[in-house]
């Protein structure tokens, strides 16, 4: 399996992605290929004492920056790290994709080089979640679109239903639609919409979800618009970088509280790793025909080789095969209701 990555997308590149890479080479037993300034690139891995066995060095010039055109991605700035990374990706020359880089950008280049799978009209950004004992969630849309209908929500729904089981080993996905409440008479049109459309579609719908309930385990894939799931998201990473301050002012202010600290350290390494988004490195872009991740912007090695294990996974276990059938399944469910 050969995974493409953008060797110049994101705040620590390309020093973090070579490490990365290198790791993933090591431990996942896959071949990267990396794109960018070749001379650059060789010189840094000198530099750092990477070896190049297993990893593409792939010529390519310039960056797409977050100030640039998104749509520049497959005009423009085709010839760039991150549109020669995707040109790889829809030749057949890597089995998957991952950039750090303009997430806008990603989107652009995963609609435009990897195409949707058929059926699906837009994709959305999934990011995975820690939730209560040890578990993660998904998040459809995670801001890829601000505006979605009904329709669109279902498709996303059923995208991360498939994604969680195939993926994340999640047996039978229950998927909850976020809103201020869960009375039937709560909500925006948007979501008294989508319920009823989810309500009639074949997976794990478990009904309307509070936010104050999902990080306590209440579901496996929350469903809302890019907006709403992406100020979620952001108010979550938000609490969680205030906890981890909190537990460190708490436990490190005298001599007692940093021998308590000692007594509980194996519990407070397992929470800070839950926590930490490196563990996961990436997020998948649902709806693409092709894999495509998008990293952290301030990923390092770690995360790096997380968002190579991910994609991994996600090639191995044939996601994209699966979500086709879904969406396609879907459409003939649709298509017997109407001739009925």
């Amino acid at each position: 399996m050969k995974i493409v990555i953008d060797g110049f997308g994101g705040d620590n590149a390309p020093d973090e992605i070579l490490k990365g890479a290198a790791l993933a080479v090591n431990g996942l037993g896959i071949d990267v290929a990396v794109t960018g300034e070749v001379d650059v690139l060789k010189a840094r891995m000198a530099a750092l004492k990477i070896p190049e066995n297993g990893i593409e060095l792939v010529p390519a010039e310039g960056v797409i920056t977050t100030e640039d055109n998104p749509m520049s991605v497959a005009k423009q700035k085709s010839g760039t790290s991150m549109g020669v990374a995707f040109k790889m990706l829809a030749d057949g020359k890597a089995d998957a994709f991952i950039s750090a880089g303009s997430t806008a950008a990603i989107v652009v280049g995963g609609r435009t080089y990897a195409k949707r799978i058929e059926g699906v009209k837009k994709a959305a950004l999934v990011p995975l979640m820690p939730c209560s004992g040890g578990k993660r969630f998904c998040v459809l849309d995670g801001g890829a679109n601000i505006n979605c209908t009904p329709e669109m929500l279902r498709l996303f729904a059923i995208l991360g239903s498939c994604f969680m089981k195939t993926t994340m080993g999640v047996a039978n996905p229950r998927v909850g639609l976020l809103n201020n409440g869960t009375e039937d008479e709560k909500g925006r049109e948007l979501e008294h919409e989508t319920k009823a459309l989810l309500e009639k579609t074949p997976i794990n719908f478990v009904g309307y979800v509070e936010a104050r309930e999902v990080p306590l385990g209440a579901v496996d894939v929350l469903i809302t618009d890019g907006f709403t799931g992406n100020v979620f998201l952001k108010a979550c990473e938000g609490m969680g970088v205030l906890m981890k301050d909190a537990l460190k002012s708490m436990f490190f202010a005298n001599i007692i509280t940093k021998l308590g600290a000692l007594c509980v350290k194996s519990k407070l390494t397992e929470f800070t790793k839950q926590m930490d988004y490196k563990e996961i490195g990436g997020s998948p872009l649902l709806g693409t025909a092709k894999p495509v991740f998008k990293a952290h912007g301030s990923s390092d090695a770690k995360a790096f080789f997380g968002a190579f294990r991910q994609a991994k996974m996600f090639v191995e276990n044939n996601a994209i095969e699966e979500m086709t059938k879904a969406v396609s399944a879907l459409e003939a469910l649709e298509g017997g209701a109407e001739n009925g």
